[in-house]
């Protein structure tokens, strides 16, 4: 039974009883839940509800998920938990590199997706201690406020953009392997496939202007994981 405050789960499905499933799941673990049956139902209902995240199934009929995800992250950073198929690896990396925030292959578990559900709202409340600004060159990079600027302009990134640097910069020259950046991010419940990491690497590398073949901001460290430049 969800509380007086509860956070909202838009769960988005074609398939009725897997709606139902989802959301009773969730409902029982004190989230209030809402359903859409499709891309165009979830979109109006975004527009005009407040959610706090939405589980978006890749295969809708109509506008599929992957619309759904371009046309919702044109107006909206709501955190979002992908429902793929398992044989289909190539939606779960489309999925992450037009913002998804995390993924599920079916067939799941009803208590995987609750457990994911938390784990990426967790993620939202909480920040990293210790120096409440770090500078990295041109980059300033403001903890408290969540914040990010490259040479006085500001970076647009997404909120597990924003958490995957901020791990970086808790110790800038520190290199971090991809399990520690998965623990830290996602959580240590996290049992996906590690290369989420370079997804987001990728991404976080583009908002700062940051050369993929050359940079001089988020390093690759060749079979290990990645460090942030050390601080100025």
């Amino acid at each position: 039974m969800a509380g007086v405050g509860a956070r909202t789960v838009l769960v988005v499905d074609d398939e009725p009883h897997i709606r139902e499933l989802v959301c009773g799941y969730l409902r029982r673990d004190g989230f209030a839940a809402a359903e859409a049956g499709s891309g165009e139902e979830a979109l109006a209902t975004l527009a005009r509800d407040a959610v706090d995240l939405v589980v978006l199934d890749v295969r809708l009929p109509g506008i599929d998920g992957m619309e759904t995800l371009r046309r919702l992250r044109r107006t909206s950073d709501v955190p979002v938990l992908m429902l793929t198929a398992r044989a289909e690896e190539a939606d779960r990396i489309v999925g992450l590199e037009i913002g998804a925030d995390d993924y599920v292959t079916k067939p799941f578990s009803p208590r995987e997706v609750v457990a994911r559900v938390r784990a990426i709202l967790r993620r939202g409340d909480t920040s990293e201690r210790g120096a409440d600004r770090v500078d990295v060159g041109d980059v300033r990079i403001d903890l408290t406020g969540r914040e990010v600027s490259v040479a006085g302009v500001p970076a647009v990134l997404t909120a597990l953009e924003f958490d995957l640097l901020a791990a970086l910069a808790s110790a800038p020259g520190r290199v971090f392997t991809r399990r520690q950046l998965i623990e830290r991010v996602w959580g240590w419940d996290f049992f996906g496939d590690e290369r989420i990491v370079d997804v987001h690497i990728r991404k976080v590398r583009r908002a700062l202007g940051d050369d993929a073949e050359a940079p001089r901001l988020v390093h690759t460290v060749r079979g290990v994981g990645y460090k942030l430049a050390a601080a100025t």
